[in-house]
């Protein structure tokens, strides 16, 4: 059913918008004004491309601007009224007269519509994977399923906001190390290519022999000044080859082996990947969601083809009756220590008390590794560019020093 924009009037003459849903416009203007408003301006906010048989796919084109912070906040609201007693139609429709973010508003819309006709919720998310997710759809269908909605949208909710929040520190971490980079680099690539030229121009029309630092220098300054635009261009097609080669299988398997196998980064990406493991299966299986379900709903989003192999497998080996500690246990990605606490949560029916143990120690490891690497990188960082420039002026200073001790 397509979702309309409208722009009317109240009885009191306020001027009110939103958004509602209606088999056509004629349609819409009636549910307006039966419900007291007249209707001064109303257009579709979303038309179905033709040749698509259902709503799949139809706001694809849209879903760019909502923001996972956006989903947490929805479903902490959503989780609220359904545990005040509110019908699931009355909370959407609430959900989606709050809404603000225009795209994300006719999404709800639409999700609402689907329920009201009579589909699940689950069915109805499940339409917008680019807005959600396979977690978020798997842990909505068994909330539905046991009769526990709201409570599952409750650790849907928190799931959400912690993994805003990891994400949020580790940007935090890193935004000054970037920013220092980026600015680093600029002021050296506008040092030797503009500025530079014009002091050793003077050494040039003296035509006297220039020492090598000097000679090396003004080299690099004429390469940067009369090629600048080729080094952007190669590094722009550079990137997109990139891009494009890691789409391939053999390459992003060389790629995510890499991730792992690089000293003190491969440590640190196994470990983001161990914990978001633990986090997303524990909070699959609180839910309700099949071990089973779960495992291939995790593997899909640790986003290592390495690890996703692993996950796959030990799927397979627990349903011929191998534990899952003992599946994982092959493998050299999962630490001792994590097969361990898995093994033990197994063993005591505590399994996902245990994998939110594992995601919270290897989240704070993590979040440690990444604050140490951060203070090591921005000494390295002015001892490169000291390097750089101490270079840039030993080989000014030099030529004038021969030529002063010539004078003598």
């Amino acid at each position: 059913m397509p979702v309309y924009e409208y722009r009317g009037l109240n009885n009191s003459g306020k001027s009110l918008k939103g958004i509602l849903d209606a088999d056509s416009d004629v349609v819409a203007r009636e549910k307006l004004r039966a419900s007291g408003i007249f209707p001064v301006e109303i257009k579709e906010a979303l038309s179905k491309p033709k040749g698509l048989p259902s709503e799949p796919g139809s706001v694809v084109r849209l879903l760019r601007g909502v923001r996972p912070a956006e989903v947490s906040a929805m479903t902490r609201q959503l989780s609220t009224l359904l545990g005040a007693g509110v019908p699931l139609i009355g909370s959407l429709e609430s959900l989606v007269t709050q809404i603000t973010n225009p795209t994300f508003k006719r999404v709800m819309a639409q999700v609402k519509e689907s329920v009201n006709e009579g589909n699940s919720l689950a069915l109805s998310l499940s339409q917008h994977p680019k807005v959600f997710p396979s977690i978020y759809v798997n842990m909505v269908e068994s909330g539905e399923a046991s009769g526990s909605l709201d409570v599952v949208m409750d650790r849907l909710a928190d799931f959400g906001e912690h993994q805003q929040a990891l994400r949020s520190r580790f940007k935090a971490a890193l935004a000054y190390p970037i920013f220092m980079s980026i600015v680093g680099t600029i002021v050296l690539f506008v040092l030797v290519t503009f500025i530079v030229p014009n002091i050793t121009r003077v050494f040039a029309e003296m035509r006297q022999t220039l020492p090598l630092p000097t000679v090396v220098l003004i080299e690099v300054s004429d390469f940067l000044l009369s090629f600048w635009w080729v080094i952007l261009l190669a590094v722009f097609c550079g990137i997109l080859i990139l891009r494009r080669i890691g789409k391939r299988p053999g390459a992003r398997y060389l790629r995510d082996r890499l991730k792992l196998r690089i000293p003190v980064i491969g440590r640190l990406n196994q470990k983001i990947a161990l914990g978001r493991f633990g986090r997303t299966l524990g909070s699959l299986l609180q839910s309700g969601v099949s071990l089973i379900s779960a495992l291939q709903i995790v593997s899909r989003i640790v986003d290592n083809v390495l690890i996703q192999e692993v996950i796959e497998k030990a799927g397979d080996e627990i349903q011929k009756g191998q534990s899952l500690a003992g599946s994982l246990s092959q493998s050299p990605w999962f630490s001792s220590m994590a097969i361990q606490m898995i093994s033990v949560g197994e063993q005591s029916g505590e399994l996902e008390r245990m994998l939110y143990k594992i995601a919270e120690s290897q989240e704070r490891e993590v979040e440690s590794q990444i604050t140490a690497l951060t203070s090591m990188l921005e000494p390295v960082m002015i001892l490169v560019m000291g390097v750089i420039v101490g270079f840039i002026v030993f080989s000014i200073i030099l030529p004038i020093i021969e030529m002063s001790q010539m004078i003598r």
